[in-house]
């Protein structure tokens, strides 16, 4: 698989334009997900990045524009760790028991989901925290509970909104390797972020957004001056090391690296 989304299509945007309370946050998208796409959606705060994830995700409907899914899409979706109640008193295995099929049916899991639970928590490695509260597990074991509780519902497509933020630099690595074995596994990934250089330099598909699409293709492609400029609204100069594209701020006397804002 390339990453870049060259199968069938799962959900397709034409010309859409969305935001909130009549105020457009996106306008005129036209953005496609393909069953073998693994894309990071990349820009500054207030773009529009989540608003993206969330059409996407249908829990946002467009101004204007069409949005065509497969029927019977399987959906999954990953929210960012520091939009967590943390204190809520649940455990690991009743956090990920919360996405089952029969949730909105059934107050109780019965024995056959208890197991599917178990084996993706196994899955993850961690099996061994199942009946630990969910404030007790460290950034890393959060985000494999809700890598877990994503995977509980047997996905076409996992949407991930800043999956590796506030976490160490090992924990990312952890993260997207994870999500690379889901990739390739069948499952399109879609997630935003705004590490430049730990998360988007790494992936095969990157798509610049500020209010639009400023541009699409390979980090080869996208990772330049003119595009991150037209995306964060500031001169960026971009190095190459060891094949990858480093992102530095253009800054006189600074030299800093920039991980994205």
């Amino acid at each position: 698989m390339t990453g870049i989304g060259v199968g069938p299509e799962l959900i397709e945007l034409n010309d859409v334009t969305a935001g909130y309370t009549h105020h457009p946050v996106l306008s005129n998208v036209n953005f496609h997900v393909h069953e073998d796409q693994f894309t990071g959606i990349v820009g500054p705060s207030g773009a529009g990045k989540t608003t993206l994830l969330r059409l996407l995700l249908g829990t946002l409907k467009p101004m204007s524009g069409t949005i065509e899914k497969n029927s019977d899409l399987r959906i999954a979706y990953v929210p960012q760790l520091e939009t967590v109640s943390w204190n809520f008193p649940i455990t690991v295995e009743e956090c990920v028991l919360m996405s089952r099929k029969s949730a909105n049916r059934l107050p109780w899991a019965s024995k056959s989901e208890k197991q599917s639970v178990y084996s993706v928590l196994d899955r993850l490695s961690i099996a061994d925290l199942t009946k630990r509260h969910i404030r007790e597990l460290s950034g890393g074991q959060q985000q494999r509970m809700f890598l877990a509780r994503a995977l509980l519902r047997q996905p076409q497509i996992m949407l991930l909104d800043e999956p590796t933020s506030g976490v160490d630099v090992a924990t990312r690595h952890d993260v997207l390797h994870l999500l690379a074995d889901l990739h390739e596994e069948g499952i399109a990934i879609v997630l935003t972020t705004h590490d430049l250089n730990g998360i988007a330099a790494h992936l095969p598909h990157l798509v610049c957004v500020n209010q639009r699409i400023v541009a699409s293709g390979a980090p080869a492609d996208v990772m330049n001056p003119d595009v991150l400029e037209q995306t964060f609204g500031a001169r960026m100069e971009v190095l190459e090391h060891l094949g990858m594209r480093i992102v530095v701020d253009e800054a006189p006397h600074s030299g800093s690296v920039r991980s994205g804002s």
